[in-house]
């Protein structure tokens, strides 16, 4: 049986913090593609993170990418497929392409484990970036893709990512971890009573709490 680690949201929440500032610091992204489903949630908690005061906030577009293979067991459990599928993807005729291009460009994703995923992503925009600065006469605008994970599992990859991606550190895992089954807390299908501690927290946000001073 696989072994099995489960995360929490403040487990995720902590490991986007702990990485913000590495990545404003080398990567300096201009805008965010979160891969889905799972880059979904750490990309935002990271976005939070990222900010810098009197700036706005990273933009965030988003891209469907589907390689895990249910089970069909009725559990949330899958396997790793072996084509990745396409669920959504940046429209090449809108603003959305074009704003990639001349940006630092952060792919966020929840996990690296066969590299599969990441591959055909960078793969494909690149293609795509490259396309759109033909179209619209801005061949020399550069743009540069990070990519961010939670996870990376530390096993032999299907996919490959670029060489000068990674010779430039353009890649930053938060945790490596062994080749464990990681069960994150949006994939949950039973959810626990609202405790107390999120009742303060959703407090604090809104201002009706404050913290002690010293």
């Amino acid at each position: 049986m696989v072994e099995k680690v489960y995360v929490t949201y403040n487990q995720v929440h902590k490991l986007c913090q702990a990485s913000a500032g590495r990545i404003l610091e080398e990567f300096r992204p201009n805008l965010m593609i979160a891969i889905g489903g799972g880059g979904y949630v750490p990309a935002r908690m990271l976005r939070s993170f990222l900010k810098k005061k009197d700036s706005p906030n990273i933009p965030i577009q988003a891209i469907g990418l589907s390689l895990y293979e249910d089970l069909g067991r009725g559990d949330p459990e899958e396997v790793p497929g072996t084509k990745v599928t396409r669920t959504q993807w940046l429209d090449l005729s809108s603003l959305e392409m074009a704003n990639l291009i001349g940006k630092n460009v952060l792919i966020v994703d929840e996990v690296d484990d066969t590299r599969t995923t990441l591959e055909y992503a960078v793969r494909e925009l690149e293609k795509d970036v490259e396309l759109a600065q033909k179209q619209l006469g801005r061949q020399g605008e550069k743009t540069t893709f990070s990519i961010f994970v939670l996870h990376n599992k530390d096993k032999p990859k299907k996919g490959q990512l670029p060489p000068e991606m990674l010779a430039e550190n353009r890649y930053l895992a938060a945790v490596t971890s062994g080749d464990v089954w990681i069960c994150y807390p949006w994939e949950a299908t039973l959810v626990p009573p609202l405790s107390y501690s999120y009742v303060y927290a959703s407090m604090f946000c809104a201002g009706i709490l404050t913290l002690a001073s010293k």
